[in-house]
């Protein structure tokens, strides 16, 4: 099992992060892995929207499609793969900590099929290094 926690706070109001988090088309901004995304249900995102991704990560290309299974507006955003080359769940959740300042949180967990123990303790490392450079990121596009 596989469950990578990061957090970071972001200089900017808990609706404005939240917002451009959950908003698929913003991911291959924000996202340093993710390369493309595409919508399988028609837009607005809501409860059962679901959305394929491409992405590259340990030098493998992987194509999955998420569903949004949890929701709450500036509270807790979750999705899960409906396919792809393991079961994963994708958590964010945010807090004010004041009017301009929010700490986002982003969990990844899942059960990577196949892996021994020792490339799960490899996978998880790099999955946390590669969360943290997610949430540097959108801190930085958000902050400018």
């Amino acid at each position: 099992m596989v469950d990578v926690i990061t957090k970071i706070i972001i200089n900017c109001p808990i609706t404005k992060v939240s917002e451009y988090a959950t908003n698929p088309d913003h991911a291959p901004e924000w996202y340093v892995n993710i390369q493309s995304v595409e919508w399988k249900t028609p837009k607005p995102l809501t409860l059962g929207s679901q959305i394929a991704f491409k992405a590259k990560f340990l030098g493998r290309e992987l194509a999955y499609v998420y569903e949004i299974v949890e929701f709450i507006p500036e509270k807790k955003f979750v999705m899960k793969t409906v396919n792809g080359p393991f079961p994963m769940e994708t958590i964010y959740t945010w807090q004010a900590i004041d009017e301009t300042h929010t700490r986002m949180t982003l969990q990844n967990k899942g059960n990577p099929k196949g892996f021994n123990k020792i490339v799960s303790l490899f996978m998880t490392f790099m999955m946390r290094r590669a969360n943290m450079k997610d949430l540097i990121k959108i801190k930085t596009i958000l902050e400018q």
